[in-house]
């Protein structure tokens, strides 16, 4: 297939100088521009294959841009295939199901379900896209606790693999089993079937204390968290917000401890659950309450807008005093690494329990997920020593096993795949590495993490 074929596609097909290309191959952080050698803006599966084929013919790698924030994190001299023009969502709700295509992103998901009662297991960002999510495990804020991971509840996809295939899998299928986790390594998944929930009321929100309560606040979410049922989930956030006029008063340009909660149940069960935390110092602002599960959705107030940022993880095996002390000695008030946010979410739970078929999830097990970013280009070097140095301090309580999941791994972590293969653990990556050899031996999908 040569370019003139190509351009007869129903969707765009853009090179670098052609009107619309810098539109085609934005990204949710402008850290990682992507420059691809052409950008596809597949408008239906027929596009996808195309593109696909054509890369393979040309011996092009292949990226993919799904919904939202999806991104990959390379394009230099590959064929960018983008999936905005394919969002689409259609809800079963006698077998509380949803067909999610390409690009949707999570709010139109949980919109589609809200009509019929039903909630999907979305991310802590309800902008980003719903694949993409799912194809690293997906570990979100509300339902994770009770049901487990987001990848745990999917019953096929969809895939264009790199020989132009399109493919239904489910079930015990290696492929199937390799994409619950496994991330963009095996094709263009252009759609999937997930399950939903009968939930329309969460019992959740934020309390924001002021920084200076940082050291009890820490230390009763700690021990709190460790009481919680399964229907309840959690995290903790340090944050220096932004001096803008969006945030109320109390919190603009403040330095911030956000305790983030979410329980299925009723609103008296939720409140004495929440009890103890309510407790531990005076509140800036308590946002906790029974609310529509598309609104409680929004509970982690992720940034929207595209920015310059850095990222880094860090799975935890615990959380003993001398952890706490460090974490408070480099987060608390006045400390030398002014980080946007480190957040540490509380795992366990249905995120504990094996999957009914084989997957590719390599974080069950792990007590807590440790996650930082800095906003902002104007000191890149600085943002890289600072979360260096938090993540180097926490080490000694970091997963022995290097657990981590894959949704939360930085731009240089995510294309070494020395970085992949200790995250997965060797028995994983090894099996991964199989499906790789299988379904892309030439290894056109590498632009992000990278399995080799």
């Amino acid at each position: 297939m040569g370019m003139t074929q190509l351009q007869q596609l129903t969707g765009p097909v853009l090179r670098p100088g052609d009107p619309g290309y810098d539109a085609e191959c934005r990204t949710q952080n402008l850290l990682t521009p992507l420059r691809p050698a052409i950008a596809v803006g597949a408008a239906d599966v027929a596009d996808v294959q195309a593109a696909v084929r054509y890369a393979a013919e040309n011996k092009l790698p292949v990226a993919v841009r799904g919904g939202g924030h999806m991104q990959p994190y390379a394009a230099e001299g590959a064929v960018l295939v983008t999936l905005d023009r394919m969002a689409g969502v259609t809800v079963d709700a006698g077998r509380r199901t949803a067909r999610v295509t390409g690009g949707a992103r999570w709010q139109e998901v949980i919109d589609a379900a809200a009509k019929e009662g039903l909630a999907p297991m979305a991310g802590s960002s309800v902008t980003v896209g719903a694949i993409g999510y799912v194809l690293g495990g997906g570990q979100g804020p509300i339902l994770a606790r009770s049901y487990g991971y987001a990848s745990d509840h999917v019953t096929s996809f969809d895939i264009v693999t790199a020989d132009g295939v399109l493919r239904t899998v489910s079930g015990d299928d290696e492929l199937f089993a390799a994409l619950r986790g496994g991330k963009g390594n095996f094709g263009v998944v252009t759609a999937m079937e997930i399950e939903l929930f009968p939930v329309t009321t969460v019992f959740a929100g934020s309390i924001y204390f002021p920084g200076s309560a940082t050291a009890e606040v820490l230390r009763t979410w700690r021990d709190w968290a460790a009481t919680l049922p399964v229907q309840a989930t959690t995290s903790v956030a340090v944050q220096r917000l932004p001096p803008v006029e969006e945030l109320p008063p109390p919190l603009r340009g403040a330095h911030v401890l956000s305790v983030r909660f979410a329980h299925l149940g009723t609103a008296e069960a939720g409140e004495a659950l929440l009890a103890p935390m309510r407790a531990a110092a005076p509140a800036l602002i308590d946002t906790v309450a029974e609310v529509p599960y598309k609104v409680a959705a929004t509970l982690h107030n992720d940034p929207v807008d595209a920015m310059p940022y850095l990222d880094r993880s860090l799975g935890l095996s615990g959380l003993p005093g001398a952890a706490l002390d460090k974490l408070i000695e480099l987060t608390g008030p006045g400390t030398p690494i002014p980080l946007t946010s480190v957040e540490i979410r509380a795992l366990g739970g249905a995120m504990d329990r094996p999957p009914a078929t084989t997957d590719s999830v390599p974080s069950r097990g792990l007590p807590f997920q440790l996650f930082a970013f800095a906003v902002g280009a104007d000191d890149l070097d600085g943002g890289h020593r600072r979360l260096e140095r938090l993540m180097t301090a926490m080490l000694p309580w970091s997963d022995p096993k290097r657990r981590r999941m894959p949704n939360f791994l930085s731009t240089e972590e995510a294309l070494d795949p020395q970085a992949l293969s200790e995250v997965y653990g060797r028995e994983l990556y090894e099996r991964l590495r199989a499906v790789k050899r299988r379904y892309d031996p030439d290894t056109m999908f590498r632009m992000n993490h990278t399995i080799r």
